[in-house]
């Protein structure tokens, strides 16, 4: 995804989806040795807008791509402006919450992610990538609502 990593200059549209159990539930997946940046961390999915694609359909496909699993719902949460500076990236977040069958998911990347956990969004595992809390915080207040 060009926008991320600075090589141009205009910002690129991810889609960034909080794959839940609908009891609460989050699943995170641990960013492996080929992951883009920050390799170790844990954080939800997402993927780049494609051109010509709707939201639902970029996260119908990276969800089934990273997780192997259907969206059973798609709920938009919100929209973040990513500025980060290591690496020095900027991108737009359309974020969504998705809820899954937990005995659907399976890790459809291996080359970008080595390991998936179910967790409370009060018990998080470490390290989390840079982005993973303030995303949670959207799908928290969604779901108090």
């Amino acid at each position: 995804m060009t926008g991320h990593n600075g090589g141009d200059r205009a910002p690129a549209v991810s889609c960034v989806f909080v794959c839940h159990d609908g009891t609460g539930r989050v699943l995170l997946a641990r960013r492996g040795a080929g992951a883009r940046d920050e390799p170790g961390t844990w954080d939800t999915g997402a993927g780049a807008l494609e051109f010509g694609e709707t939201f639902e359909a970029a996260v119908t496909r990276e969800v089934r791509e990273e997780y192997s699993a259907q969206p059973l719902e798609i709920t938009l949460l919100g929209i973040r402006n990513v500025l980060r500076d290591e690496p020095p990236s900027h991108w737009v977040a359309v974020v969504f919450a998705v809820r899954v069958d937990p005995a659907a998911v399976a890790i459809g990347e291996p080359h970008k992610f080595d390991r998936l956990g179910w967790f409370s969004p009060d018990a998080l595992p470490e390290p989390a990538h840079s982005q993973l809390r303030p995303t949670l915080a959207l799908f928290s207040e969604q779901m108090k609502a």
